[in-house]
């Protein structure tokens, strides 16, 4: 989602992970805080990523971070919209 070379656009933030970071090892989570989302990168299958979980953050769908290619709009994944995972 971010363009090359540069930061995503807002209300983008990026997330960050080692240069070999992959969702085959990493989770991407968020949580609402004060009616906002924040998100995090986590290891799966560690004590921290069940702490996040237990502690009400949501594991985001690897279909809704994959890149989009084409005309198609990524999905933004920390609106109140795409709750329904």
């Amino acid at each position: 989602m971010t363009p090359p070379g540069g930061l995503p656009p807002r209300p983008w933030h990026p997330v960050r992970g080692t240069g070999d970071a992959s969702t085959m090892w990493y989770a991407v989570l968020r949580k609402q805080v004060k009616g906002v989302y924040i998100g995090t990168l986590a290891l799966r299958h560690s004590d921290h990523h069940a702490s996040l979980l237990q502690a009400g953050w949501q594991e985001i769908p690897v279909e809704e971070i994959a890149a989009v290619t084409g005309e198609t709009p990524a999905t933004n994944i920390f609106t109140e919209q795409n709750q329904e995972m």
